[in-house]
């Protein structure tokens, strides 16, 4: 039997008390024809609700992850809280809920949806925390409390969107300094250069441009995490920030730039001769792919997937990410809620900096976009694209 392209995780988790003793319960559906892959039931001891729900949710990815692996995945669940929490709408203080959370965010899918649906809609999930809850406690019925820790946000607390106005209530702030690799001969050559492709390392000017950056990185004081694409130019251009700044550096899948198929290693020029119906469907669609390639949509699913696990590690922290063109655009154009095609109006120069800075309540604002410091201009009299 084929894998499904579209699967649906029910979740949910409940204790007996609150806390008292709980169990979580969680199966995963075939979006299509509602046949049910894989379900997961386990009773864990004394915990709260919601510390409950949260074990669902990452049972559910777990399978998710188990059984399809390349499937979009629609999480359910009638917990607002842990709904809202893993969408970053709300911020997360309980640091039980918030050390599975970022369990979770490691599991994640490239392609998740999260979606609140009401106690009766989620019986399934629900029937195998009770069936759970039962076993454990010797065949005894009762009916799961499903009250809501104290400490829980209210939905319905104001929040300010004016950046320039943030305070304290708004919870920390976690920011990204997103840079864009040094030069490579592609760069320079203005050809496509994307994942599955060449690979090409960074040549002598984006060497240079590499320790300028980072030596601006350490002129602001550093930063506390360095993330990277896995493509050799972008750990090249990392390796020397994290150098300078004594720190480690992360791969990331998510941050690789678009898979160009077909185009990989082609000018815009080439492309437009031999591919032109393709290239004019690419740029008008995104859900449109080149031959072999990646389409806008996708990049755009992994990179927020990326931003949600980086934002659920490192609460309040600055981040370097270390990153491409189409990675860079998707996150800007997030923050600032913007339609698709915005990317094709945004220009970011190699070895530039753009930080944008998110809040908890959801709250973002772009505070530099492909900035290039002082000490850097002198190496893009050679380059720009």
């Amino acid at each position: 039997m084929s894998s499904p392209d579209r699967v649906i995780v029910e979740a949910d988790g409940g204790a007996r008390g609150n806390p008292g003793p709980a169990a979580y319960g969680t199966l995963l559906r075939d979006a299509d024809s509602g046949r049910v892959i894989a379900e997961r039931a386990e009773a864990i001891g004394t915990a709260t609700n919601n510390v409950a729900e949260y074990r669902g949710l990452l049972a559910g990815l777990e399978l998710a992850r188990e059984h399809t692996p390349d499937a979009a995945v629609e999480v359910r669940m009638d917990s607002k809280l842990v709904i809202e929490q893993m969408a970053g709408r709300w911020k997360i203080r309980h640091p039980d809920m918030r050390s599975i959370s970022i369990a979770a965010s490691r599991v994640l899918p490239a392609d998740v949806t999260w979606t609140w649906v009401p106690r009766e809609r989620n019986k399934a999930a629900d029937a195998l925390v009770n069936a759970a809850l039962d076993e454990a406690m010797g065949k005894r019925t009762h009916t799961p409390s499903r009250r809501v820790e104290p400490d829980v946000d209210d939905p319905r607390r104001h929040r300010n969107p004016m950046v320039g106005w943030r305070t304290e209530e708004s919870g920390p702030s976690t920011t990204l300094i997103l840079l864009r690799h040094g030069a490579t001969d592609n760069t320079v050559a203005k050809r496509f250069c994307g994942s599955g492709g060449a690979d090409p390392g960074l040549n002598d000017l984006g060497r240079e441009q590499a320790f300028r950056a980072a030596g601006w990185l350490q002129r602001r004081g550093g930063v506390d995490v360095v993330v990277s694409s896995p493509l050799r130019r972008t750990r090249e251009t990392a390796a020397v920030a994290a150098e300078a700044l004594a720190l480690p550096v992360t791969l990331d899948d998510g941050l690789a730039e678009v898979a160009f198929g077909a185009w990989d290693g082609l000018t815009f020029d080439d492309v437009r001769d031999r591919y032109p119906t393709d290239l004019e469907t690419w740029l008008s669609s995104p859900d449109a792919a080149p031959t072999g390639g990646e389409s806008y949509r996708s990049v755009h699913r992994r990179v927020l997937a990326v931003k949600a696990r980086l934002m659920l590690a490192h609460p309040g922290r600055t981040i370097l990410v270390v990153s491409h063109v189409t990675p860079i655009k998707m996150l800007t154009r997030d923050c600032l809620d913007a339609p698709m095609h915005v990317i094709h109006r945004i220009q970011l120069a190699p070895a530039s900096f753009t930080t944008i800075t998110w809040w908890a309540d959801g709250i973002s604002a772009l505070q530099q976009l492909s900035y290039v410091p002082e000490s850097l201009r002198v190496a893009y009299d050679d380059v720009q694209v």
